[in-house]
């Protein structure tokens, strides 16, 4: 689903990736761990077009993208769920779900079975978004970025300030959503534990070039702890 080649960025005279090459494939989770500061963030962002990159390539589908719109990579099927989550704190839950639809025709409905994943949004659609709890403003951003179907889903640190019991239901979900079959998931993760118990496949960077990769079944013979311990 997702082939990045050798892909280079830079913030001004700062070299940010490294000839960073990944794959995704449908079906499976993709975890990118390292330390702050090692390009995480710029990698997710890149992938979905918020930074330019200076070299190297990204398909999608077979498809080169690195070329494309944030709004064309949406529609091509990527859904992205940035560090932060970035709701709309003063719209409602319905209305935050309602902008994942954005480019959909007029009149298309949320679908049901997002409240299935997360039944709390659906007791929550008429509160404002900046009401919620941290725990529930991700699921809703998580929600809003699988409203329209994408074939990609990149989460940017889904745990990040969410109580555990949260986390477990993102990990579940988060799991689910793989086990379909139907969509390619990369996640990048500080906290290990809940990385390694998703990963089918994982990459570890360290300033901004790709460290070690590997099976998420051998995260723990491989040393991957060590390599991203603070």
């Amino acid at each position: 689903m997702l082939n990045v080649k050798n892909i280079n960025q830079y913030y001004g005279g700062s070299h940010i990736l490294r000839d960073v090459s990944l794959q995704a494939t449908l079906g499976k989770v993709t975890v990118v761990l390292g330390r702050n500061g090692v390009g995480k963030t710029t990698l997710l962002k890149s992938l979905m077009g918020l930074v330019p990159i200076k070299s190297g390539s990204i398909e999608l589908d077979g498809k080169a993208i690195q070329n494309a719109t944030p709004y064309d990579r949406a529609r091509a099927g990527i859904g992205f769920v940035p560090q932060g989550r970035e709701i709309f704190a003063r719209l409602t839950v319905a209305e935050n779900l309602a902008m994942g639809l954005a480019y959909k025709k007029a009149g298309t409905q949320v679908p049901v079975e997002l409240f299935e994943l997360f039944p709390v949004l659906k007791q929550m659609l008429g509160r404002r978004g900046g009401d919620l709890s941290g725990g529930q403003q991700q699921q809703l951003a998580i929600a809003r970025a699988l409203a329209a179907g994408p074939r990609l889903l990149l989460l940017d640190e889904p745990t990040e300030g969410i109580q555990p019991s949260i986390i477990k239901d993102i990990g579940r979900v988060i799991r689910m959503l793989a086990d379909r079959g139907d969509m390619a998931i990369v996640l990048v993760e500080q906290y290990y534990d809940f990385a390694r118990d998703l990963a089918d496949d994982y990459v570890v960077m360290e300033r901004g070039a790709v460290l070690a990769r590997g099976l998420g079944r051998n995260m723990e013979i491989d040393g991957v702890r060590e390599l991203v311990a603070i």
